[in-house]
């Protein structure tokens, strides 16, 4: 896979995740793994930063459900709209965790 086509993956699986659930970066990057042979919750990060504008940017968090640095204010208030289990510091992971084996 391309670095192009790395960067198709990580948005295209972002826009299957459904209302009200997120993943963390490294899950992003684990569930893309086999198909791409990257494992780099950095570089899912840097393509979020770069290029998700046009996804739903908001359902991706770290392992500790910390929202988006710098937007936190904007995602929690797009999470809370979309009925995702909160906490005080982020999303309930427990609860709001989804993966591409689940389906929508």
């Amino acid at each position: 896979m391309t670095p192009d086509e790395y960067v198709e993956a990580v948005l295209d699986l972002v826009e299957r995740i459904p209302p009200g659930r997120v993943m963390s970066y490294g899950a992003v990057a684990d569930a893309l793994a086999e198909r791409s042979g990257r494992a780099s919750a950095r570089l899912v990060g840097s393509i979020m930063a770069r290029h998700g504008g046009g996804v739903p940017w908001h359902r991706v968090v770290n392992a500790a459900g910390r929202l988006p640095p710098g937007h936190e204010v904007e995602a929690r208030a797009r999470l809370r709209a979309e009925g995702c289990p909160l906490r005080p510091a982020g999303v309930d992971m427990a609860a709001a965790s989804w993966s591409p084996d689940e389906g929508m």
